[in-house]
């Protein structure tokens, strides 16, 4: 029998979580059934629901499998539960520091407004950072299916709350809408604020997407960026920068990014001297969490435990952590690796 490593025992960091998609599948049920919302069965089977996002009529089913879960958090608690449960799954998987990404307007309607949707938001993270011993921050996501104004509001609110558990600014949704110079202004707001920018990109498009994150919006991470791996010059360009890649394989193959978990260029973007930084996306439709994607790196890539430690040095890297928690972390990841597998 082949002697490993316990993958969920290895100091890492998680900076691609989304929101509502952290929710447990079983919540999601409770909550649907105190608020009386009906899912379809994708959302009750117990399985994964069956997507492919690669068209525009795939991704509508996607977002409104998503805008469904969502429209069961609807008070403060709901909230605190969700946050608290997305922290205790984190740390069971070995991660020691997790920026969950929210677009705080999609909550705003059912909990007062922008600025009290945020705060709930960013106190249940500091009542589960302190539960838990999981450190703990919130990255604010602009959607680009809506006007670049409005990501100039949130980019603003981003930057007022940044003493308060805001460490960066994205762009989520559909890549193939709203061309990224669109929300340049927005990333400046955040930039001068002291945000980390991290737009998705590279996902549903090619290395093009990735070439105008870092062109207009100047971003120091990139959501996804697997396309990057068709583009050797923008390799190069992503390593010589220190761009980090926030990769999620299994959501990568559940969209139809790519068809099977050995097709995901982990390898390539890894011999490139690309950083990366493995993410579960959105654990409540893709059925895993953040240990999982290290079990795909070492399963269909080969990934040897001095690799995947390498992989879970550079999510350290990558965050927005405080420095004493980088090098804990980063000393947990060499205590990982002297201690000899087991079978």
């Amino acid at each position: 029998m082949e002697h490993v490593r316990d993958l969920r025992l290895l100091p890492k960091a998680h900076l691609h979580l989304h929101f509502t998609g952290s929710m447990r599948p079983a919540t999601l049920l409770e909550l649907a059934d105190k608020y009386g919302v009906h899912l379809p069965e994708a959302l009750t089977g117990g399985e994964p629901p069956q997507l492919r996002a690669t068209d525009e009529r795939g991704w509508f089913r996607f977002q409104r499998l998503y805008d469904l879960a969502r429209s069961c958090l609807r008070e403060p608690e709901d909230i605190v539960r969700l946050v608290r449960e997305a922290a205790e799954e984190d740390v069971r998987d070995g991660s020691g520091w997790l920026e969950i990404q929210v677009d705080p307007t999609s909550y705003a309607p059912r909990l007062g407004g922008l600025i009290p949707a945020l705060e709930i938001i960013l106190d249940a993270v500091e009542s589960a950072s302190r539960d838990t011993g999981l450190g703990m921050r919130v990255l604010v996501a602009a959607n680009r299916m809506k006007h670049p104004l409005d990501a100039r509001t949130l980019a603003r609110l981003a930057v007022r709350y940044a003493d308060r558990g805001v460490v960066g600014f994205g762009l989520s949704n559909d890549e193939r809408r709203g061309m990224a110079r669109e929300f340049d202004r927005a990333f400046a707001i955040a930039r001068e604020g002291g945000l980390l920018a991290a737009p998705h990109g590279g996902e549903l498009t090619g290395p093009a997407s990735v070439r105008d994150c870092l062109d207009d919006l100047r971003a120091a991470r990139i959501g996804h960026g697997v396309r990057a791996a068709e583009d050797p010059r923008l390799l190069r360009r992503l390593a010589e920068k220190g761009v980090t890649c926030e990769v999620c394989p299994a959501s990568n193959v559940a969209l139809g990014v790519y068809e099977k978990p050995e097709d995901v260029p982990l390898r390539t973007l890894f011999e490139a001297g690309v950083p990366m930084a493995l993410g579960a996306d959105d654990p409540l439709l893709f059925g895993s969490r953040l240990a999982a994607q290290y079990e795909i790196a070492r399963t269909h890539h080969g990934f040897t435990d001095e690799e995947l430690a390498e992989l879970a040095r550079q999510s350290v890297r990558g965050s927005a952590a405080p420095e004493d928690i980088r090098a804990k972390l980063l000393a947990g990841v060499d205590d990982w690796l002297a201690v000899a597998p087991v079978a």
